[in-house]
This record gives C-alpha cells, sequence and structure tokens, in this order.
C-alpha cells in the first residue's frame, strides 16, 4: 500500500483500503463454522477484530492480560450482538507459563481451532525483564506468540484434517522491521537496555516475529503449504 493509497483510502487489489472497516472486509461471509482466537483483543484492533469476527458468527476467544478489560470487551461485543459466542481466557505473552496455562484453558474448552490472530504487543517501554529473564518487548511480542503458535499448531492441523477447513494464523505487524539495524536482528543485544531506550528493540521484534512464524508454518506440512508473512496495519 503506498502513502497515497493510504491518505485517500484508495482500494487495493483485494478491493480494500485504510479506509474499509471490518464489517465492510467481512460482509457476507458465515463464520459460525469458526473458531478463532485473538491475542489482545480487550482493545484497538484486537477488539474491533474480535468484535467483527463475532458479527460474522465466529466463536471468539479474547486472549488478554487484563481480564478486567477482557470481560469488559466481551460486554461491550455482547452488548451489540446478544448472539456473540465470546469466551475471555487470561493470557500474558511475557511469560512462557502463561503461555503455556492459556493453551491448556483452551483445550480443555474443546473446541476446534480454526484462526490464530497474534495481535497483541508492546512498545517502546521503559527496558526491563520478563520472568523468564527476557527484554519484555522480545518476550512478549516474539517469544510469547513464537511458543503459542508452537503449542496451538498441533490443535490447528488437526482441526484442518477433520474439518476440511483451512487453518489461517495472522501475524499483525507494521512498517516498523523495515527500520531495524542494517545488518539484521542483533540477538546477542536482546537483553541491551541502551538498545531499548532508542526503540530499535521493538523494530527488530517486528522483523523476528513475522520471520521465524513464517519459517515455522513452511516447514509444517501439509496444511499451511501457502505462507505469507508482514501482514501490516501500517504500509508496505
Amino acid at each position: 500500500m503506498s502513502i497515497f493509497s493510504l491518505i485517500t483510502g484508495r482500494p487495493g487489489p483485494s478491493g480494500f483500503g485504510s479506509a474499509s472497516t471490518a464489517e465492510q472486509v467481512t460482509e457476507g461471509i458465515d463464520a459460525s463454522n469458526l473458531t478463532a482466537i485473538v491475542t489482545g483483543g480487550a482493545s484497538g484492533i484486537g477488539l474491533e477484530t474480535a468484535r467483527a469476527l463475532a458479527l460474522r458468527k465466529a466463536h471468539v476467544i479474547i486472549a488478554a492480560r487484563n481480564m478486567e478489560s477482557a470481560n469488559a470487551a466481551k460486554q461491550l461485543i455482547l452488548k451489540d450482538n446478544e448472539t456473540a459466542r465470546v469466551d475471555v481466557l487470561k493470557l500474558d505473552l511475557s511469560s512462557m507459563k502463561s503461555v503455556r496455562a492459556f493453551v491448556d484453558d483452551f483445550n480443555a474448552l474443546n473446541v476446534p481451532l480454526n484462526i490464530l490472530i497474534n495481535n497483541a504487543g508492546v512498545m517502546f517501554c521503559p527496558f526491563q525483564l520478563s520472568k523468564d529473564g527476557i527484554e519484555m518487548q522480545f518476550a512478549t511480542n516474539h517469544i510469547g506468540h513464537f511458543l503459542l503458535t508452537n503449542l496451538l499448531l498441533e490443535k490447528m492441523k488437526n482441526t484442518a484434517r477433520s474439518t476440511g477447513i483451512e487453518g489461517r494464523i495472522v501475524n499483525l505487524s507494521s512498517i516498523a522491521h523495515n527500520y531495524t539495524y542494517e545488518h539484521g536482528i542483533r540477538f546477542d543485544r536482546i537483553n541491551d537496555e541502551s538498545g531499548s531506550s532508542t526503540g530499535v528493540h521493538h523494530l527488530s521484534m517486528e522483523e523476528c516475529t513475522s520471520g521465524s512464524i513464517h519459517d515455522l508454518l513452511r516447514r509444517t506440512p501439509p496444511k499451511f503449504e501457502r505462507c505469507y508473512w508482514k501482514v501490516l496495519s501500517g504500509l508496505q
């Protein structure tokens, strides 16, 4: 998408542009046979994504760190759509223990999984380490989503086999990954506080997450043969 198209809202090849709404994009879709997880679904783009999917009758799982906000998001969706199927589960992506607990809680629901939308993320936050001793942005934006995707892959593959419906994994990003270190991701400096203060860590995390999950899915036959990375919320 060019800057001109972004500003003017001019539709691209898909027929949609920056001015298109979630309801317009999903109009006419019957998702009643689909289950979707949306990380960070309690606010912003995640909430609107969850709302639109629920409107199209999908079973939506809002995965969020703040359960109060997640439950408020659920009630907001139900207020406009009383028949919406929405569940909320706690997920702190900065904690590998929390990610594993979320997957256990989701599996306990005994429902299929067709769609995983990795939307949650933090950026430009003060330097701190996660409970696992990893820089917070790297832990949340990359490690958490990568582990989550790995742990849910088998469920998605089984769903695809049993239903004949190809699964979808969407990683939300932006153009920020284009402005990281010129020589690539500095894995030896992930926990470097000086890099965090400049914001370069955030840019690297976007590049790392999109690329690594793309490579993971390319190695996962047969239901994830077509992998498209860099699904962006900004310019391309």
